[in-house]
Order: C-alpha cells, then structure tokens, then sequence
C-alpha cells in the first residue's frame, strides 16, 4: 500500500492519544497504520487547508480535529483569556471588552471556565474559537455543555487530541500553545503568578504576538500576574477609550519575557487556567 501522509498521521494520532513526539516518530519511521473512520472533520499538516497561523510554532500540530467553520482561522483575532476562579470584576470586564472587541475581531479563547467562558458567551452573536486540551467529543467542564454544543454548530472548536482522549492536566500547557500561535494580540483580563494564562503569555511573547494586560488593585495578590505582566512591558489597558482604538495592524513587537515556570509549577497550576 502507498504512504497515504493524511491517512498515516490520523492513525498515530488515535494510537497514541495525541502525543506529538510519539506521533512524530511514527511519521519518521513511517511505522505501519491502518485506515480509521471518525466522524469529525480533521486536517493534517501539509495540506492545502492546514491553517497557516500554526506554522509559526516550532512544533506545529500534525493533526487538527475541528467542528464548526476552519476558515475562522484566517481571519483577524484576539484571544482573551484569564483565571478559571475568577472575579465577578473580571467576568464583566470580559463581557465589555469583547462587546468592543467583537465586530472587528474573531474571539479566541480555550473554553474552559471563568474568564474564557464568558468571551466565548459575550460573542456567539459574532464570530468565535475555542481550543480544547482534551477529544471533541468530551465537554470539559461540564458546565459548559450548552455553549460547546453552540459553538460546534455555529462557530469553530479544534483540538489536536483525537476523540476518546481525555482532559489530562498534561494537555492544557501544550494546548496553550495553540491559543498564543491563533490570535494576533492577547488580552490577560486576571492572572495569577503561577498560572496557564501566563505561559500563554509566553508562548505569545516567543511568536512575536501583542500582549495587554487589565491593572490589577493594589495589593491583590490573587491575580498579580497582570500587574506583573504590565510592569515588564506588556501594554496596559486600562479603559474603553483603550478598546476603541485598538489595531492588530500596529504591533510594537516588545522584547520582553516572563520568568519561566518550573515543570512542577505547571503541573501544578493547571486548575488555574
């Protein structure tokens, strides 16, 4: 049998849950592989369709399973994201900003609860994105059944993890790479210190992408990672006037990095973001 690529990379990535070093082993030993039926709509590297935004990370997803509309990738976005146990402050600050944000800007965000949670609802009247870190067929939370079920009809939700594969605290770090590589520009609305959000932030930093931040109060400990963030360059915003004239066009490409996190600091903040 000829070397189907589309068909190859759709098996290692069922056999082996999505892991991209395993599947990439496959691909360079060109191990054996059988021809699989799955019911969602898949897109693998290489091809004519593969978003091009991905191709900005040093290990691109081989394999993108994906419902809802793929074209949402090729048009302008802003990812806005923040803590899972966040502020009633920081839900509605979400809600203005994609209020603003949403006639101009597809809105990307990773689905979980919390901050994304409430970009994803402020914009279904508009054009939205959720990346997950587990298979399409699993809602994680649960809470957020009614909106994955929304969004996979009307807007776009993609994962690299083939069905079945659940949502290991593993995948949510790596998963964040693919929120950073999406969007032209990030708005952190709450963080903590140790956090995903903040190696999202990262990742954004690394692919050259704008990052704003929302002050924070003195002496709020809880998500001091926005004011650290802003102390170490990221822009500031601080008001609707601020949103008004935000423009993806004018990057100021900043060289700045956050101080990286411990692999046991980001096992162990994932409950975070």
């Amino acid at each position: 049998m000829r070397y189907n690529f589309r068909q190859a990379i759709l098996y290692y990535a069922v056999l082996y849950k999505g892991d991209w070093e395993k599947i990439a082993k496959a691909i360079d030993r060109k191990e054996e592989y059988q021809i699989l039926e799955t019911n969602h709509s898949f897109v693998t590297i290489g091809e004519p369709s593969y978003p091009k935004c991905f191709l900005d990370l040093e290990c691109p997803p081989w394999i993108l399973f994906f419902e809802g509309k793929l074209e949402r990738l090729n048009e302008p976005k802003v990812a806005i994201i923040g803590a899972r146990n966040c502020s009633q402050a920081g839900i509605n600050n979400t809600k203005r900003i994609v209020q603003k944000l949403k006639n101009r800007y597809v809105i990307v965000s990773g689905l979980a609860k919390g901050i994304d949670a409430a970009a994803h609802w402020s914009s279904l009247d508009q054009k939205t994105i959720g990346i997950i870190g587990c298979g399409l067929d699993i809602i994680y939370p649960k809470e957020n059944h009614s909106l994955y079920e929304w969004m996979k009809r009307k807007h776009l939700v993609i994962s690299e993890y083939p069905p079945g594969v659940p949502p290991y605290a593993r995948n949510f770090p790596w998963r964040n790479r693919l929120i950073a590589a999406a969007c032209e520009s990030v708005i952190v609305v709450e963080a903590g210190m140790k956090s995903g959000t903040m190696l999202t932030v990262n990742e954004c930093l690394s692919l050259g992408r704008e990052v704003y931040c929302l002050p924070q109060p003195f002496n709020e400990l809880k998500f001091v990672g926005c004011n650290y963030l802003i102390s170490s360059g990221a822009n500031i915003l601080y008001d609707e006037q601020g949103l008004s004239v935000f423009d993806l066009s004018s990057k100021k490409n900043k060289k700045y990095r956050i101080k990286q996190l411990t692999d046991k600091e980001e096992r162990g903040n994932i409950n975070e973001r």
